[in-house]
């Protein structure tokens, strides 16, 4: 019995490090944390136990555990209509859909519904630093 459960403890560790590794950024943390001060007019980065780890402004969505999240699925923040879509189409925020939607979020949401109407509430656009953020927020998430 007691091998079993040290068996299932070893598989559990090995999924979570497998999980956060599947999710770790290719860019550079420290200008990440940089880059996203540009970002913080509009979100925040609150864990769920309240936990303040970068305060900044609500017309977006808290940024906590993005990574590996169903897009548009923060329960309580009213989303786009087009967010809400790509995630019912499967659209779970990762390094390469995180990188393409801060670029051109508009653009990025036609694409990836298939709807040329598609539109973004978000308007800013990241030029530079993009692998930089997403490192930067898989280092603050819950699984780092």
């Amino acid at each position: 019995m007691k091998l079993k459960i040290a068996a299932a403890l070893a598989v559990a560790s090995l999924a979570t490090t497998a999980v956060a590794e599947s999710h770790a950024g290719s860019g550079d943390v420290a200008a990440g944390e940089k880059e996203f001060n540009k970002c913080k007019s509009c979100h925040m980065i609150v864990a769920d136990d309240g936990t303040e780890i970068v305060k900044g402004g609500r017309t977006g969505p808290n940024l906590y555990g993005i990574i590996g999240r169903k897009a548009g699925s923060v329960e309580g923040f009213n989303y786009g209509d087009s967010l809400v879509a790509a995630g019912e189409k499967g659209l779970v925020w990762d390094e390469a859909s995180f990188v393409a939607y801060v670029q051109d979020p508009a653009a990025f949401l036609k694409e990836y519904t298939g709807d040329s109407g598609a539109r973004s509430k978000m308007s800013f656009k990241l030029r530079k630093g993009m692998e930089d953020v997403y490192s930067y927020l898989v280092s603050v998430g819950p699984q780092s």
